[in-house]
C-alpha cells in the first residue's frame, strides 16, 4: 500500500476498523476461520482465491500473477480500511513481505492489525480437500505439500488456529481471539 491513508470512520456503532490476514496453507481452513472472523468482527472478507479469479479468469499461477494478485487485494483492503471498515484477508501469504506488507499498512492506516495463522493435521487437510466443491480455491493436495515446504515462517507476534478438530473447536478458538 502506498502513502499515507487517514482513517474516516473509524469506528461506527462500536464496530473497530482493523486489519486481520488469516494465513496457511491450502486446505488448513483458512476460509473457515476467516468467515467467522468477519462475522464476529462484522468485517469485510477478501479472498486471494476470489481476486485471482477477478484479475486471471484463467490462472497460471505465476510469481507475477501472484504480485498482482497481492497488489489487487492490499488495494481493496486499503480502500475499506479508508472508509472505516474491519478487513479481513484471506489467503496463504506464504511469503513474508505480503504478511510485512500487511503489518505496514495497518501501521500506516493506524489500525490494529492481527496476524491469525491456520494449521491442520495433515491427514485432515487431505480429506477436507478431497471433500470440497465449489470453492474458489483451485490448490489439491499436491499443492498443499508444495506450499508447506515453500511457507516461509513466521515472524513477529501472530496467534494459531488448530483447525484439525471439530468446527465447534475451531469456531470457539476464533470467538476467543475476537
Amino acid at each position: 500500500m502506498s502513502g499515507e491513508r487517514v482513517v474516516e470512520n473509524a469506528s461506527e456503532a462500536g464496530k473497530q476498523t482493523r486489519l486481520v490476514v488469516v494465513c496457511g496453507l491450502p486446505g488448513a481452513g483458512k476460509t473457515t476461520v476467516a468467515e467467522h472472523a468477519v462475522d464476529a468482527l462484522d468485517a469485510t472478507l477478501f479472498r486471494t482465491d476470489v481476486v485471482r479469479k477477478d484479475l486471471f479468469p484463467d490462472p497460471e499461477y505465476t510469481r507475477e500473477e501472484m504480485r498482482a494478485v497481492y497488489d489487487e487485494l492490499f488495494s481493496r483492503a486499503e480502500d475499506a480500511v479508508a472508509d472505516g471498515d474491519a478487513v479481513v484477508l484471506d489467503g496463504t501469504f506464504k511469503r513474508r513481505e505480503y504478511r510485512g506488507r500487511a503489518r505496514r499498512a495497518a501501521e500506516e492506516l493506524g489500525v490494529p492489525f492481527t496476524l491469525v495463522r491456520v494449521a491442520c493435521e495433515e491427514d485432515v487437510v487431505r480429506e477436507r480437500i478431497r471433500a470440497r466443491s465449489g470453492d474458489a480455491s483451485d490448490a489439491d493436495f499436491e499443492i498443499h505439500q508444495q506450499y508447506r515446504e515453500e511457507f516461509e515462517s513466521l515472524a513477529g507476534e501472530h496467534a494459531r488456529v488448530d483447525n484439525s478438530g471439530t468446527l465447534e473447536e475451531t469456531l470457539a478458538q476464533v470467538d476467543r481471539l475476537f
